[in-house]
């Protein structure tokens, strides 16, 4: 079906290729610095354009991380159910307008009669400005709007991809149709104009009023409520000349009322102000308490680079699996030194994101930690008091369940969470390794006609329940490890009658007859040579291990797939695609929907494996492959 007249953008087609669209602006800056005759960049109007667009990004940007940082936010949040998937995909290119104004200034600049360069700064131009601002560009903004509400066609056409996102964030602001932002960027250009025909233009108001007005935007937009209720209840008139992120709230809620750009008083004089809008914006300002999560999923930083993968810095790159992009190089820079000053910081945890399965809040608390420390012997302690105050933290508030993340249950660093259950007898969390539920999903990647297994790791937690598992099923399995003594602990832990079917093993080119390998351990390229073509990699090693044979396949980390009905699910979990989580991440979540009292900390029991398995598939986890 053809789309209306101006209702798409002309780049749609381009990706990330529109961005070619700035191209021309950078090559007149090039030019004019290296070729240009007395060149001045306060006269290049090109560079400023580009200066202006990146600052209009920077301030969505900042917006967006702060209305996203819980310890900041949370308290005065509007909406809380949460941005999903298909939000942030259709707020994709939100900042093509951006790109529209950009490319509008240019092409003013160009053709314009008005050459001289403008002075920094000209007070009667700026109050020259906001005085035609108020009077001519917010009533127009507000009729503009009021009529893309008043006419079905206008509004199903060009102006409900706008209010398809209830729950805002600064970048829904720029999320609308391309005739919408034609109107948008005449009103902007009103006072401008007006201020340079009056002869009262300067480079600072530009600057000014152009940020100012995406500052006002995203502050609308943030679903955060900023503004104190007592500025309001001190000078009850500035409630009609600056509008509250509640007050745009409710428009985007209800629709019929709060029509206006910024300034409120146009609202009150046609009478669509929303009678509902200074309580609730009161009572929004004096904020409620957070509402405890029922889950917790304790994660840890795996390198510099995913550090950049949080929620709460890109949302367009926390959406979508973490791996390397060339346009994250730069701020790899800054993450690293920001790495450099946590690793002399005594760190606490910090939430990271949020989520609603079956009405139970579900939490990612991030340790302030990278992979690499953990495996530092001076850093043990540290970690450790670290993870035990998150968990005290936890019971404290009155979570349910806390699960440990990989390394956070190291059995080197703390016996897969026993030390913490064993040193705080009184906790009413519990916590959960989620290994059980880990075990069971690789096992059930084994194909039952296997006969035998090649196992590295074999003396780990997931080793030893795989191993004991395999062999009660009559396969022979070859456990890799060079303790003998740990070895024949867990020998003496399977049923007599399958003993016959675990063998010890120490070298990898003892596998060279197995096509089943299981990876509990990082292994280099030329160990994994010793395995014949055609060899299936199932792994549960951290880090996974490098795909350096083509004749082979590797499996991925042990992954499930989250329930249909989860909320406010919007990024996705270090390599894992969209709406799949870590096993161990939902291991903990079927203990919570399950409302188990044990904790799940320590050896793995095998008999259990099968049991969580059934309860997942009960509550609609699913496995990835499906």
């Amino acid at each position: 079906m053809e789309k209306p007249f101006l209702s798409s953008w002309p780049w749609a087609n381009l990706g990330n290729f529109k961005y070619v669209l700035y191209g021309p602006l950078i090559a007149e800056t090039v030019r004019l610095r290296h070729w240009g005759k007395n060149y001045q960049a306060k006269e290049d109007w090109c560079l400023h354009i580009l200066l202006i667009s990146t600052l209009r990004c920077f301030i969505h940007q900042l917006w967006f991380s702060y209305s996203s940082i819980h310890f900041l936010a949370e308290k005065h949040r509007i909406m809380k159910q949460g941005v999903d998937f298909q939000q942030i995909d259709r707020e994709w290119d939100w900042d093509n307008f951006i790109i529209l104004q950009a490319v509008m200034a240019a092409l003013f600049c160009r053709i314009s009669w008005f050459s001289e360069s403008f002075p920094l700064w000209n007070l009667n131009g700026f109050l020259c400005a906001m005085a035609i601002h108020a009077a001519v560009a917010e009533p127009l903004y507000y009729f503009f709007h009021r009529a893309f509400h008043s006419y079905k066609c206008l509004y199903n056409h060009y102006h409900s991809l706008h209010h398809s996102s209830v729950e805002t964030q600064s970048f829904t602001a720029g999320n609308a149709s391309l005739l919408e932002h034609m109107v948008l960027s005449m009103v902007m250009g009103i006072p401008l104009l007006g201020s340079m025909w009056l002869g009262g233009t300067s480079t600072g108001l530009i600057y000014l009023y152009i940020l100012g007005f995406d500052f006002l935007r995203s502050l609308g937009h943030c679903n955060v409520e900023v503004i104190p209720a007592k500025l309001f209840d001190c000078f009850p008139f500035i409630r009609y000349l600056i509008y509250s992120p509640t007050y745009h709230s409710l428009h985007h809620q209800e629709q019929d009322t709060n029509f206006c750009l910024s300034m409120p008083l146009y609202d009150a004089l046609f009478h669509t102000l929303n009678p509902k809008s200074w309580d609730l914006q009161r009572k929004n300002s004096k904020g409620e308490e957070a509402r405890v999560a029922d889950f917790v999923f304790l994660a840890h930083n795996v390198d510099v680079y995913a550090s950049l993968h949080h929620a709460f810095l890109m949302r367009s790159f926390s959406s979508l699996p973490c791996e390397m992009r060339l346009c994250l190089v730069p701020p790899w820079s800054i993450a690293f030194l920001f790495m450099l000053g946590l690793s002399s910081f005594r760190g606490n945890t910090m939430i990271i994101s949020s989520y609603h399965l079956r009405k139970k809040m579900q939490q990612t608390w991030g340790v302030t930690r990278y992979g690499f420390q953990y495996f530092l012997p001076f850093c043990k302690d540290e970690i450790n008091n670290t993870i035990e105050e998150a968990i005290l933290s936890a019971d404290k508030a009155g979570v349910k369940v806390l699960s440990l993340a990989a390394l956070n249950k190291s059995e080197a660093l703390n016996g897969g969470g026993k030390i913490f259950v064993d040193k705080n007898p009184n906790l009413r969390v519990r916590v959960v390794h989620g290994n059980t539920l880990t075990a069971a999903v690789i096992l059930r990647e084994i194909n039952e006609k296997v006969d035998d297994v090649f196992l590295t790791g074999a003396t780990s937690k997931l080793g030893r329940a795989i191993a004991i598992y395999l062999c009660i099923r009559k396969v022979r399995v070859l456990m890799l490890t060079n303790s003998k003594k740990r070895f024949e602990s867990i020998l003496h832990e399977a049923p007599v009658e399958y003993r016959k079917f675990l063998v010890h093993v120490t070298r990898y080119d003892e596998g060279k007859n197995c096509k089943t390998w299981i990876v509990g351990k990082w292994m280099s390229a030329r160990d994994q040579r010793w395995a014949p073509p055609g060899t299936y990699f199932h792994q549960f090693a951290i880090p996974v291990i490098t795909e350096s044979r083509r004749d082979c396949k590797y499996g991925k980390m042990a992954a499930i797939r989250l329930p249909e009905d989860v909320q406010g699910l919007g990024s996705c979990e270090y390599v894992m695609g969209r709406g799949v989580v870590h096993a161990c991440h939902a291991g903990g979540m079927v203990h919570l929907l399950e409302g188990w009292k044990h904790h799940e900390v320590g050896a793995i029991d095998v008999d259990m494996i099968d049991v969580v398995w059934n309860k997942a598939l009960k509550h609609g986890f699913k496995p990835v492959t499906d």
